[in-house]
Formats: structure tokens, C-alpha cells, sequence
């Protein structure tokens, strides 16, 4: 810059300052008005947007794909083309030689003229830039692929209920449906061992939440007990684990209350007078409570499975183990605790409840209907002393929990 060029900058300058605004209190105040109308913003989204739940991390869900938040998209994208040994070179060397490059643009393009027409250098340095981030940012929206919605367990409630279905599914065929323990059947290696209730405050009263998660997530090998933790090659993650300790400690701890709305979910549902049950309604919640913890792929059970109406009427190698009309079909003469083809007493650890033996067999007397169903005067097998009603036997499959 030579010597004129300095005067006519310095003089324009001078001349600029002469009609500007003071900092203060005139930029400050505006400063001060901006910054209170972003807190007002941020305020606003958080009461009226908030921010989705979502279950914590959990280091051993492999299933889990990681994605930064929006502003690191482009570093997220760029480490795809640094694999393995190279990501070093992604994570270190680009970007320093980025940050670098900021701190010598003033002596590269040393131009004194302040319009960008005039600064074609730094112009198209920063223009390569903003394009490639924003390209990369693209990219990675593009190319990710979505992750898997999991809603997280919030509320007592909520976890209480989820644990409910996953004890049923994992713990009922050793443990009992209200974990009152006792002799195992029918389980290999397990066959004969008693085991103590979980019910019990004994067992209860000296165990914490972070004892009965580590044991359901590590197991008790030397026990018998397997690990059920996806870090352990269990099939529950963190949340799963959580929540069944949950269930545990709300139902069997007499020193907490369960909550009203958890009760009602995963009661099961009593036959009122002249009702019908339907297997959405009554059975279905039988199933899941008493049933299906055997009764799934992978267990000793004469290949009957009952993961859903189908299953339930279909399946087996004595099929078909429930007609309608006919009390004494197999399912039905097992849960009377008898000793036939089809296999031994159901559950084999002890009796149903009879008032839910009863709705099994109002259930199978009314025609083994899928969901519930409006009384008609005269009608039924018992008013019209007709055939009992026909089912449908691909029925759509029930809401229980997945199973391997």
C-alpha cells in the first residue's frame, strides 16, 4: 500500500467516524435487544417444541448408528473417505491444515481494498469452503440411513409395564409368573433346581436396582442363570434391563407403591357376568403372563407356540390342542393338571388360578372368538344350544413382545 492510498483510507475513515454510533450505550442497548429476543426463542422452542426422549446410550447396541448433530455432518462425512488406519489423517491433519490456512488467508491475499470484488483470493478460498461443507453436510443427510425410532421408557408407568412383558417372555419359565420361585420344569441343565421367590422381602428389602440389573444383565452362570444383557450376548439392552428391575422392585417391594395406570395395564382382565370373553380382551394377557415364556421358538415344548391366535390354534405336534365347543381338548385338559399325550400339567410349576382357568374355558365354549363380541338375545352356545361359532385361523398376530 502505498502512501496515498494510506491518506485517502485514513481520511475516509475519519470521515465515517464522524457520523457513526457510539458503542455505548447505542450498540450495546441493540446488542442487549437481540440477544433478550434469542433467550425469548430459545424459551419458546424448549416449552412448546422440547426436546424428543430418547433412550440413553447404550455402548453395547451395535445396531445403533451414529450420527452427529447437524453442524459436524461434514466431519462425520469426510471421516468416510479416511477408513481404518487413515482416520487419523480425517481427524487431525485436514483439519488443522484448515485452521491453519484461516491464520495465513491475511498474508496471502494482502489486497487493501475491503470489497469482495477486489478480494478475489480470500473470496474463493472461503467460497471452496463453505461449498464443501455444505456438500459434505449433503452428503451425510443422503447417505446415512435412518435410525430406528426407540421411544424411551419416561415414566414409572412405562417401564413398569415394558418390564412386565419382558420378565413374562424371559424369566416366567424359572422364576414364576409372580416370581414365587420354586422347583423348575422342564428346563434342560435346570431340571429339579429350586430356586427361592423374588417376591419375597427377604429378597427384595437387600437388593438395589443397580443389583438386580447387573445381575439380569451379567447372569449367574455358576447358578445356571444365563446373561441376558446385550453386552454379555444376552437380547436386552440397557433399557430392557432397566425396566424389568423396574417391574421387579414396583411389584414386589411392599415399600413402594405401584402405580394406579400400571396395574390396570397388565392386570388380567375378569369376566364380568354374562360377558364373552375374546382372546384380544382375556386370553391374549393370559398368554403373555403364564404362557409365553415357554411357549416361543427355542423352547422344549413340543413345538406349540402361542405368540399369537394362530399359533395358539395351529400349531404342535398334537394340533389341534383347542377346538371350539370342547372342554376337553388337550390345552384345556392340561391346565386341570392331567397327564396326557400332548404332555404334562400346565404351567408345569403349579396351578392356574381357577377363576382363569374359567375364562379359558368360557373362552373355548363361546367359540374361541379373536375379539369381543356384542351379546344378542338368544345367541351363544349356551342360550341357542347350536355349534359353537367358527374361528378364523389366520387370525392377525397379537401385539406380544417379539421374540427370537
Amino acid at each position: 500500500m502505498d502512501e496515498p492510498q494510506r491518506q485517502q483510507i485514513d481520511e475516509r475513515y475519519a470521515a465515517e467516524k464522524q457520523h457513526g454510533v457510539k458503542f455505548f450505550p447505542d450498540i450495546v442497548y441493540k446488542d442487549l435487544l437481540v440477544a433478550f429476543g434469542v433467550f425469548l426463542l430459545l424459551i419458546s422452542l424448549a416449552t412448546f417444541l422440547g426436546v424428543k426422549a430418547e433412550p440413553p446410550a447404550d455402548p453395547s447396541d451395535a445396531s445403533y448408528i451414529p450420527r452427529p448433530e447437524w453442524y459436524f455432518l461434514f466431519l462425520f462425512q469426510m471421516l468416510k473417505y479416511f477408513p481404518g488406519r487413515l482416520e487419523w489423517i480425517g481427524t487431525t491433519i485436514v483439519p488443522a491444515l484448515a485452521v491453519l490456512l484461516l491464520f495465513l488467508l491475511p498474508f496471502i491475499d494482502r489486497s487493501p481494498y475491503r470489497h469482495w470484488r477486489k478480494r478475489k483470493i480470500a473470496i474463493g478460498i472461503m467460497a471452496v469452503a463453505v461449498l464443501g461443507i455444505a456438500g459434505l453436510t449433503l452428503m451425510a443427510v443422503v447417505e446415512t440411513p435412518p435410525q430406528e425410532e426407540v421411544g424411551a421408557l419416561t415414566s414409572i408407568t412405562e417401564q413398569v409395564v415394558a418390564g412386565q412383558d419382558l420378565y413374562a417372555v424371559y424369566c416366567v419359565e424359572c422364576h414364576g409368573d409372580e416370581g414365587q420361585g420354586g422347583e423348575i420344569v422342564g428346563v434342560e441343565g435346570l431340571e429339579g433346581v429350586i430356586l427361592d421367590p423374588l417376591n419375597a422381602s427377604d429378597f427384595m428389602y437387600t437388593r438395589t436396582d443397580d443389583t438386580l440389573y447387573n445381575v439380569i444383565d451379567y447372569g449367574q452362570p455358576a447358578l445356571g442363570m444365563p446373561p441376558f444383557g446385550l453386552a454379555y450376548g444376552g437380547e436386552l439392552t440397557s433399557g430392557d434391563l432397566k425396566a424389568v428391575a423396574a417391574f421387579m422392585r414396583y411389584t414386589w417391594d411392599d415399600r413402594v407403591e405401584l402405580p394406579a395406570d400400571a396395574l390396570a395395564a397388565f392386570a388380567i382382565p375378569t369376566l364380568a357376568e354374562g360377558e364373552t370373553p375374546s382372546y384380544s380382551v382375556h386370553i391374549e394377557p393370559l398368554v403373555r403372563r403364564t404362557c409365553i415364556s415357554c411357549h416361543r421358538p427355542g423352547k422344549v415344548n413340543n413345538n406349540y407356540l402361542m405368540r399369537d391366535l394362530n399359533e395358539l390354534l395351529t400349531t404342535g405336534d398334537h394340533a389341534p390342542n383347542l377346538v371350539a365347543g370342547d372342554l376337553g381338548s388337550n390345552l384345556i385338559r392340561l391346565l386341570h393338571r392331567e397327564e396326557i399325550e400332548a404332555g404334562g400339567p400346565m404351567p408345569p410349576t403349579r396351578e392356574l388360578k381357577p377363576e382363569w382357568v374359567a375364562i379359558w374355558e368360557a373362552w373355548v365354549l363361546a367359540g374361541m372368538p379373536e375379539f369381543p363380541v356384542t351379546a344378542t338375545p338368544g345367541a351363544g352356545p349356551a342360550a341357542a344350544g347350536g355349534s359353537p361359532a367358527p374361528v378364523d385361523a389366520t387370525a392377525v398376530p397379537s401385539a406380544l413382545p417379539p421374540t427370537p
